[in-house]
């Protein structure tokens, strides 16, 4: 019993002691977490207020850039309107503007809050490097629809000829330009093809020389079929009277007498006129007993005895043309 109370006593002393240790903890960090926590605090302030302060003139400069960008886009374009700019380049060079401005306006504020602008110019970089490699094709094509938007050697509406195709432009892009067929198929072609190629615009020019080549036998008299000619030229409807229509004797071919005659035309009526006056030439030729000769072939039989079968029965076959 005596030995029950003396264990008991010291497990009770222990306690209290134990308890007493952990209230004075209890005490020590009640009065020290207030002073941790505003002294955290206090050492924050500044950098907060510093960051803050910093993302607020990010923001403002986002801002100010953006709206900077949307005015000299809008600016451009006016501008661009007033000189008759190609539509596509103008929405290109303007939307070219703002994106540079938006670009300069975005490593402005991003170096503002910290962040260095030499890593984002590394990543984009590397991203543009990669990009281009992928996009060879199209970026020549690319190429090529700013030099024909800038040079200009065709417009919308001009019929065009270019590595076998041809056609009326109905639209030019920043990488392809459509043509319309005369038979109304649509061609679509590359801008890096028609900036690199020989091409030949039929439309250029507000007039065309019409000139029409016609043979005839030489039994015929050439000084009334000369003079013909010359006459339903300078007296068709679509012949411009501002150059005088010249006529002339071309070639002394092996079964005809080869003329023509040139004059101009306004570019819209050139085929409209050329096919009008091929009609009138035949036209009027058979009426005035002009004869336009066409290739034949005289075949003479000869008997087994190798002596010819006269004139009279000569075969005369026409050649004829497909």
């Amino acid at each position: 019993m005596i030995l029950l109370n003396a264990a008991t006593g010291s497990e009770t002393t222990a306690l209290t002691e134990t308890l007493a240790i952990a209230e004075e903890v209890r005490q020590d960090i009640a009065q020290l977490k207030p002073n941790v926590v505003l002294e955290t605090m206090r050492s924050w302030v500044p950098g907060l207020m510093a960051f803050g302060y910093r993302l607020l003139v990010a923001g403002l400069i986002l801002f100010i850039g953006f709206r900077i960008g949307k005015m000299l886009r809008r600016m451009l374009g006016r501008t661009f309107q007033r000189m008759e700019l190609e539509a596509t380049l103008s929405k290109f060079l303007t939307s070219a503007v703002y994106v540079m401005v938006c670009g300069l306006t975005v490593f402005a504020a991003a170096d503002k809050i910290g962040i260095s602008s030499a890593s984002i110019v590394a990543v984009l970089g590397s991203a543009g490097l990669a990009l281009g490699l992928a996009l060879q094709g199209s970026l020549s094509n690319f190429a090529g629809g700013i030099l024909i938007l800038v040079m200009k050697p065709f417009k919308i509406g001009d019929y065009i000829l270019c590595e076998g195709m041809e056609g009326t432009v109905s639209s030019i892009g920043l990488v392809y330009t459509t043509l319309d067929t005369l038979d109304n198929k649509q061609v679509i072609m590359p801008n890096g093809t028609l900036s690199s190629s020989v091409l030949t615009n039929v439309t250029a020019q507000e007039r065309r020389r019409l000139q029409i080549k016609v043979g005839i036998s030489y039994e015929s008299d050439l000084k009334k079929a000369r003079q013909l000619l010359h006459q339903l030229f300078e007296t068709h409807p679509m012949m411009m009277t501002e150059e005088p229509v010249v006529s002339f004797v071309d070639e002394l071919a092996e079964s005809s007498v080869i003329i023509g005659a040139r004059g101009w035309v306004a570019t819209g009526d050139y085929w409209a006129a050329k096919w009008d006056l091929t009609e009138k030439i035949k036209l009027t030729f058979d009426e005035e007993g002009i004869e336009i000769p066409y290739n034949q072939m005289d075949l003479h039989i000869r008997s087994e005895q190798g002596a010819q079968i006269p004139a009279s029965n000569s075969v005369t076959k026409t050649e004829k043309r497909e």
